[in-house]
């Protein structure tokens, strides 16, 4: 089976968050399985940067867009048996310091530059004599797609049988855009209804894309559920629904090979399940780095995080002042909305003793963050899946979670009846919730250090890694294709 997988982004080329790591991890898996796999991406600024050896694949890609015509390169990274990333060269779309937009707002113009790459992906494969069984779209930058392959390319034979998958990593962002940029997508306004591409008067990709693609899945089964119902649907709940059983949540997974403190070579001190005591280096490690008092007995509370409301960031900053009163620590390493930033950087400079703030990304720090905590807040309000609390259960730092998404797929809150679970978890979205969930594992931590020690290795000795992922995406590939096999005998 050969895949092109279309993305934003992808690590380590250029990444903004999960999705890029999702596409180093899950693609290179697939290959493992046997799958041939071709991922396209732009060819960012942050691309030309990190210095990889691109070589020219041999042919360009020519459009025309808003009446000028657009040429884009295509450049080849080969990384390892049946797995190759293609870069797209353009250098007024995608020559910026962001991927998407400034800190202050997004690009004006990012209808025409995803516009562009969607379009160019699907060009790219005809270009270069490139069959592929099925097409993988990432997330709202590339859902056009199924709906290009669909409508304007429905007659090209290379494309006749390609099944289409579409991921959802995020549904709060949909990439919608005003309906005058229906002429630049390319595609009739017969479909600018709502029961195709419309939403509310305006274009969206991501509802566009949902309704074309042969697959729909997210990144977890928890997620899947919730997006079904209006709490969490984004107003696309009635058109997910539509899906019915094509649409599926799959789990996302975790590289062990870059995340595991039996191989880390970012902290103090490797240590693994059968052997925890190193850990207690790493604390020491992280609280030298913040400046911190060194104290092995002192609960250290730490996030890794986008600060959004999303997150949750607005619970963590009503309760955090009233524990840093208690005898804890707290660190946080995250960038995001100013208001935010703002905040914890007062709560740095009324206690410089207890926390240390880091507002920006560091992912030597954020590897020391893991090792070193000893409990992990991940208080989202909604979490697809969500990484970071699955990088706490490997690194024995305890996550105390909301019950929502991916979250209610990975951790199994603490029983002390039955000594079982691996983290804490609490329902409602509001401060006194996730104090009550603080103060659990707070307990816990100073009463019954032995308890906590088995909490600990049940969460370290969780498997999450991608190999079973990777199946389910197979699976989900070998549906479609059969599903697309079907139609066309039909028509």
């Amino acid at each position: 089976m050969r895949v092109l997988m279309v993305t934003p982004e992808a690590s380590p080329f250029a990444q903004t968050g999960g999705l890029g790591e999702v596409l180093a991890a899950l693609p290179r898996e697939l290959a493992r399985l046997g799958v041939e796999v071709d991922v396209v991406m732009p060819l960012y600024r942050r691309v030309r940067e990190g210095s990889h050896p691109l070589t020219h694949a041999g042919f360009s890609v020519e459009l025309y867009l808003n009446a000028k015509k657009v040429v884009a390169p295509v450049w080849a990274l080969e990384s390892g048996d049946r797995l190759r990333y293609l870069f797209l060269e353009c250098d007024d779309y995608y020559d910026r310091e962001f991927l998407y937009g400034t800190p202050e707002s997004d690009y004006e113009d990012n209808s025409e530059r995803f516009v562009f790459l969607a379009r160019a992906a699907i060009e790219m494969a005809i270009k270069g004599d490139l069959r592929y069984d099925v097409f993988h779209s990432h997330d709202w930058q590339t859902a056009l797609i199924p709906v290009y392959l669909r409508t304007l390319y429905a007659g090209e034979k290379l494309l006749e049988t390609a099944a289409t998958a579409l991921t959802i990593h995020n549904l709060g962002y949909q990439g919608i855009f005003w309906h005058y940029d229906m002429p630049l997508v390319g595609v009739g306004w017969d479909l600018f209804t709502p029961n195709y591409m419309e939403f509310y008067g305006k274009l969206n990709f991501l509802k566009s894309g949902i309704v074309f693609a042969d697959k729909v899945n997210t990144v977890s089964p928890g997620y899947r559920n919730e997006i079904l119902t209006p709490e969490f649907g984004f107003g696309l709940e009635g058109v997910l629904q539509q899906k019915g059983p094509h649409l599926t949540g799959i789990l996302n997974g975790v590289d062990y090979q870059t995340w595991n403190p039996a191989l880390d070579s970012y902290i103090a001190a490797q240590y693994s399940p059968e052997d925890i005591g190193p850990k207690v280096r790493c604390k020491e490690d992280l609280q030298r780095i913040c400046g911190l008092p060194v104290r092995p007995s002192v609960p250290l509370i730490a996030m890794v995080t986008r600060l959004s409301s999303q997150k949750g960031i607005d619970l963590v900053e009503h309760v955090l002042k009233s524990r840093l009163n208690d005898d804890i620590q707290f660190v946080l390493l995250g960038s995001g909305e100013t208001r935010f930033q703002e905040a914890f950087e007062k709560i740095r400079e009324e206690f410089p003793h207890k926390t240390g703030i880091f507002i920006s990304f560091d992912i030597e720090l954020a590897h020391k963050i893991f090792a070193g905590s000893d409990i992990l807040l991940v208080p989202s309000r909604y979490e697809p899946c969500g990484l970071n609390q699955l990088y706490g259960l490997k690194y024995g730092a305890v996550p105390v979670v909301r019950n929502t998404g991916g979250l209610t797929d990975t951790v199994e809150d603490y029983d002390p009846a039955h000594d079982s679970g691996t983290g804490f978890k609490f329902v409602e979205p509001d401060p006194a919730a996730l104090d009550h969930a603080m103060a659990r594992a707070l307990n816990l931590y100073r009463d019954d250090r032995r308890a906590w020690q088995r909490l600990m290795v049940r969460a370290m000795e969780k498997d999450f890694s991608w190999k079973r992922s990777a199946q389910a995406y197979l699976k989900l590939y070998e549906e479609a294709t059969s599903g697309r096999r079907g139609d066309s005998r039909r028509t």
